[in-house]
């Protein structure tokens, strides 16, 4: 199958940093993390015609705002990154590309960013997009609580001294700031409507797409139409996208086979069925990562985390590849460490750490002190409760007893930043190498909630942040990866897999080197 050719990105003159991006029971993660597709009438899926008009996926949960400063990273994202322009784009195969800003480059130390936006740029109300709405976003994002403001925390300042260049100025360098300006952090609103309460559900972007507010319903479906006069329109074929909310997998699967959809992901159990119907299917083997988070490093809750031999016990204790098999019926893979295994940071050698070794686990055990074992309590979150059984049984293998205390949904994300519970389980979409860096091992990380830190940690991190060549920078993610791994700060289990199931007339472009959820993912083939 032969697709239509990507639009041909000019690269800017720069020096960017490199890359390597949930919430469902993880036997089902892949279907809600990745998209599947729906439309509310049956559609020809099968002639490229149809492809061209119109591609229809549905999302697991309601985007919650469309204040630039309220925007969320999930699913979300393909309703929002198709009415916004983002400073920078993150392709298809986890690369930085010119968006809005054409170009970039870096000050030698690091802190200063300076962006020249592309002219002739609009809002869909016809204003002009210049650097004053740039600054003005950013501003907005930085003073409003979200995943916008943690992303720019290092920012000091933001300057507009043209129209056309923006100059962010920061605390100290970010080695993460790229990528966020991919994303949430980096999208454009425009300044005489985005604070506004209107701007929640009636978005004014200068993205490829506007919202159709009569026929969207907000909740149930948004429609998105195709601006003729975007400056890359070559990168969105489909004049309409249609994005509805809908939580069951099982009723996508039964509309792709009923015809009713062109494409999506689908249960490994109906693959065959799913082929017999007409659709090829394309195996992602890695969109999102199970872990067990082994927050209390410092011992401050529960005493025996505190020991790096305790947790290497940890992580012997689990049969991953077994795990695989029974709880994703294989459409996974085994890991023993964080990162996207497209990314730079990514080292196989490290899987060899922590072969499954319940004596081991044991012997490592009561040499920390804790022969009889102890006892501790976790969140049963709602994307928790499949496993759970599997992981008290590994944990009860070695002599760790547990005890989940269930967490409304409403209240998981409170739950964990809360210090209450020492060790939990985590199901996260893949990212890229600098962000994952951030969240996992920063000081203030959303998943290192104890603010764990430790000097050859910190030095690493801080040489990731300053350094620019992109080489150098990799080598430095790996060495933050070995020193994740061998001091136990987590328990990774294992990769979710997608698999993604295309009607004649549209292919999936992806290839798990990025994950970001963007319609640019889908293509016309010829």
């Amino acid at each position: 199958m032969r697709t239509r050719p990507l639009h041909s990105w000019t690269r800017p003159n720069n020096r960017t940093r490199p890359h390597t991006r949930a919430a469902a029971a993880l036997g089902a993660a892949a279907a809600l993390l990745a998209v599947t597709a729906c439309d509310s009438q049956p559609t020809d899926a099968s002639s490229p015609s149809a492809a061209d008009k119109t591609l229809a996926l549905s999302i697991f949960g309601t985007p919650n705002s469309f204040d630039p400063a309220q925007l969320v990273e999930g699913q979300q994202t393909y309703v929002w990154n198709s009415v916004f322009d983002t400073l920078l784009i993150q392709d298809n195969k986890g690369e930085l590309q010119p968006g809005a800003a054409q170009s970039w480059e870096y000050s030698k130390d690091a802190r200063t960013l300076t962006l020249k936006l592309r002219t002739g740029m609009k809002f869909s109300s016809g204003a002009v997009v210049d650097s004053a709405a740039v600054k003005a976003t950013m501003e907005h994002i930085r003073k409003t609580p979200g995943q916008g403001q943690a992303a720019l925390a290092a920012v000091s300042s933001v300057e507009a001294p043209d129209a056309s260049t923006v100059v962010v100025k920061l605390r100290q360098p970010d080695g993460s700031l790229l990528w966020s300006l991919s994303s949430q952090a980096g999208v454009i609103g425009d300044p005489k409507t985005m604070t506004t309460k209107a701007a929640a559900l009636n978005p004014v972007g200068s993205g490829p797409y506007t919202l159709d507010k009569k026929a969207t319903v907000n909740g149930s479906v948004y429609v998105l139409n195709r601006r003729e006069d975007y400056w890359n329109k070559e990168l969105y074929p489909f004049r309409t996208v249609k994005i509805r909310v809908i939580a069951d997998p099982t009723a996508v699967a039964n509309a792709l086979k009923a015809g009713e959809t062109n494409v999506g992901t689908v249960d490994v159990s109906q693959i065959g069925t799913i082929k017999a119907a007409g659709f090829d299917v394309k195996h992602v083997q890695a969109t999102a990562g199970a872990s067990l988070i082994l927050a209390d490093r410092g011992g401050s809750k529960l005493k025996a985390l505190g020991d790096v031999r305790v947790r290497k016990a940890i992580n012997m204790a689990f049969d991953r590849e077994k795990m695989v098999k029974q709880l994703l019926q294989g459409s996974g893979r085994a890991t023993r460490q964080l990162y996207n295994p497209q990314g730079q940071a990514y080292d196989a050698a490290l899987e060899e750490t922590y072969a499954y070794d319940p004596a081991g686990a044991k012997k490592l055990l009561a040499e920390a002190g804790y022969a009889n074992g102890f006892s501790v309590t976790m969140p049963s979150l709602f994307y928790t409760k499949q496993n759970e059984p599997a992981i008290t049984q590994a944990l009860g293998d070695i002599g760790i007893k547990v005890k989940w205390e269930p967490i409304p949904a409403q209240q998981s994300v409170s739950a964990l930043l809360s210090r209450k519970y020492a060790m939990f389980l985590v199901v996260d979409g893949l990212n890229t190498t600098p962000i994952e860096t951030r969240n996992f091992y920063g000081p203030t990380g959303f998943r290192n909630v104890f603010g764990s830190t430790d000097p050859e940690l910190t030095k690493l991190l801080q040489q990731a942040d300053k350094e620019l060549d992109p080489a150098k920078a990799a080598g430095i993610y790996k060495e933050i990866n070995k020193f994740g791994v061998e001091n136990a700060w987590q328990a990774p289990l294992f990769y979710i897999g997608s698999d993604w199931a295309t009607k004649k007339g549209i292919t999936y472009l992806g290839d798990g080197s990025s994950t970001f959820s963007t319609v640019r993912q889908f293509g016309v083939a010829d």
